[in-house]
């Protein structure tokens, strides 16, 4: 049986990777094998392989059969076009210098393919990384609004409570404002005042008159020695009023006395 070129597994679950080897086609899957040539990672995009072309085409001279996997990375690699170049210059077909310049025209080809695809992931890879991000700021912007919407809330609310629980506080300007009314206010009280106060004291003035005449009708300063006889007469009429009450008293022992004297005689007898 000839040998084979064939992958096999290695790597974690559904994270494998590949090595390519040749191994005898009755060997299993993941078992002995004669030479590994090279690596094969599918989950990278584009896809990694790492190949010994040198080794890799010796290997299909000698007449190693390739599985399918394993024939499309050659082809894309390179190795199965030289492969049949090679052949055709054995044929006759063509010369080794234009089977050499075949191959490098592929190959600028095949290589200007792999970087237009690899400039599309990358381009198409951009392209999501900005709708995400636009999309992104479109959610921050909207959780922005409505955080500044319910901050605006919470500040009204707390507002409305400064204001319930203490007055609002008066420019300084409408301050001055009102203290100037109400001075200008007081004012003309005042001057109302005034002409009350002096209606109040004006019928006050004839009292004030009338005192002086009374005063003119008293009868003139006494001089002391008529003094002094007034205040002698007022003693001598005091004294008679006094021998009065003295006699008065007298008078009303006295009845006493003939009831007792009475009362003393009546024992006697």
């Amino acid at each position: 049986m000839p040998a084979k070129i064939r992958l096999t597994r290695h790597g974690r679950k559904k994270s494998p990777y590949y090595h390519i080897v040749i191994s005898d086609s009755r060997a299993p899957r993941d078992g002995r094998y004669i030479e590994r040539i090279g690596m094969y990672n599918p989950g990278t995009n584009p896809a990694t392989i790492e190949l010994n072309f040198d080794r890799a085409l010796e290997w299909l001279q000698k007449g190693a059969q390739p599985t399918d996997t394993c024939r499309a990375i050659l082809s894309y690699k390179g190795v199965l076009i030289k492969n049949h170049l090679l052949n055709g210059v054995k044929k006759g077909a063509f010369s080794e210098e234009e089977a050499e310049v075949r191959y490098n025209t592929w190959l600028k080809e095949k290589e200007n393919e792999i970087q237009t695809k690899k400039s599309k992931i990358v381009k198409v890879l951009e392209e999501e990384v900005k709708k995400r991000f636009e999309v992104e700021k479109k959610i921050k912007e909207a959780r922005s609004v409505e955080i500044a919407e319910k901050n605006a809330e919470l500040a009204e609310e707390e507002k409305a409570e400064a204001t319930k629980e203490t007055p609002e506080e008066i420019p300084e300007e409408k301050k001055d404002q009102e203290v100037n009314g109400k001075e200008a206010s007081e004012k003309p009280k005042e001057e109302k005042k005034d002409p009350e106060v002096s209606g109040k004291e004006t019928p006050e003035k004839p009292k004030e008159e009338e005192k002086p005449e009374t005063a003119e009708e008293t009868p003139e300063e006494v001089p002391e020695d008529k003094k002094d006889q007034e205040v002698s007469g007022k003693e001598t009429s005091e004294k008679p009023e006094e021998e009065k009450k003295g006699q008065e008293v007298n008078e009303e022992k006295t009845p006493e006395k003939p009831e007792e004297e009475k009362k003393e005689e009546g024992k006697k007898e």
